[in-house]
């Protein structure tokens, strides 16, 4: 019952992008929705898009190992992260009237620097994109015991492809509404169940306590001040200018409905997000022994919930997932088609082919990475890591001031990676993203007058 009802959501949302397809006539049509949005239909579209496999699966799966403490960054790291995105840079943004963050680069430092800044935001999107595709494989192997987790991650990347090719992000923005009602709803209905299930404001101290002594056994060494000052500068300082959710506030119909929308769907995603904390919270009281924390929240829903309550919630799962998968691929595809490859004599159409037509590679590669990693929250660290200090550092002297030109941008964007990758990937430092951020503008400063 609850796959049928799952797959004929599905259906439903790609028919929805089928449907909204025949109104997209140019890039800023499939790229930013036209710049037509208004402040509800803004707010929605940046909380959905935010709001999605690490928010609700991956966050409840890591309170349900680890607890929650200091090491706790979602959601508060990452719902802080788009109030000072909505408070900062939307407003500024937006008054550029760009598509991608490496048009304003173009505009400040020049084509070799909008260039660099492309190849290296693509990996970015496309590791995004892998997270909400091994998502939504968890999803469907919890519902269905005859659909292995290859095959859901198989079955998963196909549905996310085929429904940003067609749609854009004209058609996410008709359904962000709805999912992020949908979401809302699902999450407060298991709590509700959990908090049932654990014996209401009476049972919640006692099932706490359950939950702390099983998790004893497993729970990690305390981090250290320099680890958590790591931990959150990645989601907070790594996402604050994401293209992600910079396209969403584009994507707004004036300066003043980006900047109010960004601080509303910040504040919204760190309330809705306290609901798979608390979940987490309980989980090893109400669903001990899983091997993968991950699962917590399909598991309690395929137990606990049922009919139309299931499908409901599973479909909310689905609607967050989608949501931020659409906008990963189409900013890995719109840095590609507009920022590299794109040519002066090329059609309207041939721009759109071009765009539709990475959306599709790029999609095939997040299946490929989504099948690499152990984990969902392994996917999002490299992601929000990732070049992203250089990118960060440029963004603001860029936007704010006249500081610096084509060279201390490229400084700042290659010693951010590269001091990341040395750190993080072949190992040695640790802080790997704080010494990337420090070295992007210790090189952007250095470099200032050149």
């Amino acid at each position: 019952m609850q796959l049928t009802g799952l797959l004929l959501y599905v259906l439903a949302q790609l028919a929805v992008g089928v449907w909204v397809s025949r109104r997209i006539r140019n890039e800023a049509d499939y790229f930013v929705a036209g710049r037509t949005l208004g402040p509800v239909l803004a707010t929605a579209s940046i909380f959905a898009t935010w709001f999605g496999a690490e928010s609700c699966v991956g966050a409840a799966g890591s309170v349900y190992g680890e607890g929650a403490g200091a090491h706790s960054v979602e959601p508060f790291a990452y719902g802080l992260c788009l109030v000072i995105m909505g408070a900062v840079f939307a407003a500024p943004l937006w008054r550029r009237k760009i598509i991608t963050l490496a048009d304003l680069f173009h505009e400040r430092f020049g084509p070799g620097v909008e260039r660099l800044a492309a190849l290296l935001l693509v990996p970015t999107s496309v590791l995004w994109a892998a997270a909400q595709v091994r998502a939504f494989g968890t999803v469907l192997t919890v519902a269905s015991d005859a659909i292995t987790f290859e095959a859901g991650l198989a079955i998963a990347a196909g549905v996310v492809v085929v429904y940003t090719v067609f749609g854009g992000l004209l058609a996410d923005v008709y359904t962000d509404v709805v999912q992020g009602a949908l979401l809302i709803l699902g999450l407060v209905v298991l709590a509700v169940v959990v908090w049932g299930e654990v014996g209401g404001a009476n049972g919640v101290s006692d099932a706490l306590a359950r939950a702390s002594e099983l998790r004893a056994g497993t729970a990690s060494e305390p981090l250290g001040l320099l680890a958590l000052l790591e931990m959150w500068a990645i989601p907070i300082a790594g996402s604050v200018v994401a293209q992600e959710v910079v396209s969403r506030a584009l994507a707004a119909r004036s300066a003043g409905v980006a900047r109010a929308s960004g601080v509303a769907g910040g504040a919204l995603y760190l309330l809705v997000g306290l609901v798979p904390v608390f979940i987490g919270l309980v989980g090893p009281a109400v669903a001990p022994g899983l091997d993968d924390g991950e699962q917590l929240l399909p598991h309690l829903a395929q137990e606990h919930l049922h009919g139309f309550v299931a499908v409901v919630f599973a479909g909310a799962l689905v609607s967050a997932i989608l949501s931020t998968a659409d906008s990963a691929l189409l900013v890995a595809s719109s840095l590609v088609s507009r920022n590299l490859l794109e040519r002066p004599h090329w059609s309207e159409k041939q721009r759109l082919l071009v765009a539709r037509g990475g959306v599709a590679f790029f999609g095939l590669v997040a299946w490929w990475l989504a099948s690499r990693f152990e984990s969902i929250g392994d996917l999002l660290e490299h992601a929000s890591a990732f070049a992203s200090s250089g990118v960060l550092v440029i963004v603001c002297f860029g936007l704010f001031t006249r500081i610096g030109g084509a060279v201390s941008a490229t400084a700042a964007l290659l010693l951010g990676a590269g001091v990341w990758i040395g750190g993080a990937v072949i190992g040695g430092f640790e802080a790997p993203y704080l010494a990337s951020l420090a070295a992007a503008l210790l090189g952007y400063l250095a470099l200032r007058r050149r």
